[in-house]
């Protein structure tokens, strides 16, 4: 009696973990949403002098689970063109905007279009999340998505805004499910490139 292991059907992705990288404005809630993921819960976090990376295991419906291995990077103006070596070669980017903030949002846009079109960002999926969507004075998704200017991107970047809330959890689930899906689509579209060379 051998070890016969079934074939794993084409469709189903590799079982490593997916480089996904959080970035966005200092205070914009990045830490807390990565622990919120890894814990369940929420944790008041200190602003993030260099990098935080967990792993962290979503459900997919009720019988899989996908792992991601998360970089959350500081977002001070000084940390942030340390950005691009964190993205190299990432399968996903997480931006993190504070929807309560909408004075901070034009330097959000212009930081989220910078990392999105930089060279080796290029068709990278990009995942918006509107934080603090809990907060009394939080901007509604499609306001955010607007002044971020998220259609801009062009059909090149796929991309895909949700409301979220690290005190709460709510809209995290939806959010990384949805990266998942885009990430997929896009891994798809690379090997058929690649087969039809």
């Amino acid at each position: 009696m051998g070890n016969h292991m079934a074939p794993v059907p084409a469709l189903l992705p590799p079982l490593q973990a997916l480089h996904v990288v959080v970035v966005g404005l200092d205070a914009a809630g990045k830490t807390s949403l990565l622990y919120r993921l890894k814990f369940e819960e929420f944790v008041n976090s200190v602003p993030t002098k260099g990098f935080n990376m967990e792993k962290i295991r979503v459900p997919l419906g009720s019988s899989r689970a996908i792992t991601f291995q998360v970089w959350d990077v500081g977002g001070q103006e000084k940390l942030r063109p340390l950005w691009k070596s964190y993205t190299r070669r990432t399968d996903g980017l997480v931006f993190v905007v504070d929807s309560a903030e909408a004075e901070r949002l034009e330097e959000a846009r212009v930081e989220l279009h910078r990392i999105a079109r930089a060279t080796d960002n290029q068709g990278i999926p990009v995942l918006v999340l509107a934080n603090k969507q809990d907060a009394a004075r939080a901007l509604s998704v499609a306001e955010v998505e607007k002044l971020l200017g998220l259609h801009e991107l062009g059909t090149s970047t796929p991309s895909h805004i949700q409301g979220c809330s690290a005190v709460s959890g709510l809209g995290l689930q939806q959010g990384l499910e949805k990266l998942y899906e885009m990430i997929l689509r896009r891994k798809k579209v690379l090997r058929s490139s690649r087969r039809k060379r």
